[in-house]
């Protein structure tokens, strides 16, 4: 097999991991930080590592090592003992393998060979999203029944009658979206938004479908059981509702997963209605027609934008005592950021005088684009987050009333919209 294949094949694979897998744990930290925030109260901010918090992103880690180490408890009326075990499985693994379709970078081509920058490179696209996001339901539901408990019952039960509410009008509001781009390949749909309407605006799928973008949004979050359609969970109703019964990595899987699901979520609403991995103006070819000004923008602009973070994190993170071990910790913070710019300054002025060539800039291209992709996401994971901790749980009459009688309505009228316009004005 040819090097650079297998090379570009392991990237993508450690991309992806590092996009759902990996993200978990800041995404845990960011929940909580975030809720601290909007709740008036710091967060975590004390677990730490000779004096490092890392911000609170060791609180994270610790939980992780309490999970892994602590004792796996199995209540004896559990009868179902292999379907009970593989459950968090099946919702883990689902999670995982939506989120390998996702495109990070457009095409990249080196000499005369163009890879695709998926962790799993099919065309299946927003299909193969649809299908394990919908199987993910099976190990909540099995969870549930193999947990010989009434509450976990009722939990996965409601998950199921959830998921078939809400399924229905996400994939209602794809159709009009697949009508716009006639396509189902996500890096196909990501390239459509790269073009411009009327010459200025970006063609988003927020701005071609906005109705379809609401209800997609609102669906997803009802898909990944976030608040405030986390019914199936509801611990004020049913203790904790399908996952009850579990403990140690049993539930931490149950844990990740929602984790998981939610990035994955983000990540297909980013490439189906914000453009992806695209810069709004700078579109593949764009980029590449313009590298050299585009560099020099990014080396005038990060010393900036570091600056002024270094600012807000003196303002927020100075504390009154002079020998206060966070205080260390915020001077070495800046440190850091500091060498960081300094060799990335210098490593795009050594390779803006001396040139890198076709491949090269390709490569860079990617880069740009995988890093757009990635703050885009955190973005859209903040939204997860911040609704969370500003709405109340929907009561169970009221998310029915919504998926059946609101969404699904929309849905179907916004197909006819998109049918009547594509076919009347021929677009």
């Amino acid at each position: 097999m040819n090097i650079i294949l297998i090379i570009v094949i392991v990237v993508n694979i450690i991309i992806a991991l590092l996009f759902s897998l990996g993200a978990a744990p800041i995404l845990v930290w960011v929940e909580r930080r975030v809720a601290g925030f909007i709740q008036d109260r710091l967060g975590p901010n004390r677990c730490n590592i000779a004096g490092f918090r890392l911000g609170g992103l060791i609180q994270s880690f610790a939980d992780m090592l309490k999970l892994v180490f602590k004792e796996d408890f199995r209540a004896g009326a559990i009868k179902e003992k292999f379907v009970f075990s593989i459950a968090p499985v099946i919702v883990f693994a689902s999670a995982f393998l939506s989120y390998m379709v996702m495109p990070f970078a457009d095409d990249l081509v080196i000499g005369s060979q163009t890879f695709v920058m998926q962790g799993l490179p099919i065309n299946l696209g927003v299909l193969w999203f649809l299908a394990f996001a919908g199987l993910s339901i099976y190990g909540i539901i099995l969870g549930g029944w193999a947990s010989n408990n009434k509450y976990s019952l009722l939990g996965s039960i409601r998950a199921g009658a959830q998921v078939i509410s809400y399924e229905a009008s996400m994939t209602l509001a794809l159709i009009s979206l697949l009508i716009t781009y006639g396509s189902i390949n996500l890096v196909d749909i990501v390239n459509f938004q790269g073009k411009l309407l009327f010459g200025f605006i970006p063609a988003w799928g927020v701005v071609m479908q906005p109705l379809a973008a609401i209800i997609f949004i609102v669906t997803a979050f009802a898909e990944a059981n976030r608040t405030p359609f986390d019914i199936a969970e509801g611990e004020s109703e049913i203790v904790g509702g399908y996952h009850t019964e579990y403990s140690a990595m049993k539930f931490g899987l149950f844990f990740v997963g929602e984790y998981v699901a939610m990035s994955a979520s983000s990540a297909l609403i980013v490439t189906l209605f914000f453009g992806g991995y695209n810069l709004p103006w700078l579109g593949t070819a764009t980029l590449k027609e313009h590298f050299s000004a585009i560099m020099w923008i990014i080396v005038v602009a990060l010393p900036l934008l570091s600056f002024l973070f270094g600012r807000w994190i003196v303002k927020n993170n100075v504390w009154p005592k002079t020998d206060d071990i966070r205080n260390k910790e915020t001077k070495w913070l800046l440190r850091m950021m500091v060498l960081m710019n300094m060799v990335i300054i210098a490593i795009l002025a050594y390779f803006l005088y001396s040139g890198i060539g076709v491949t090269g800039t390709n490569i860079a291209v990617a880069v740009i684009q995988v890093a757009t992709f990635a703050i885009k996401l955190l973005l859209m994971n903040f939204v997860f987050v911040w609704v969370r901790w500003t709405l109340p749980r929907f009561r169970y009459d009221q998310l029915q009333n919504l998926g059946w009688k609101v969404l699904l309505p929309l849905s179907i009228a916004n197909i006819f919209l998109t049918a009547l316009v594509v076919v009347g004005f021929g677009v």
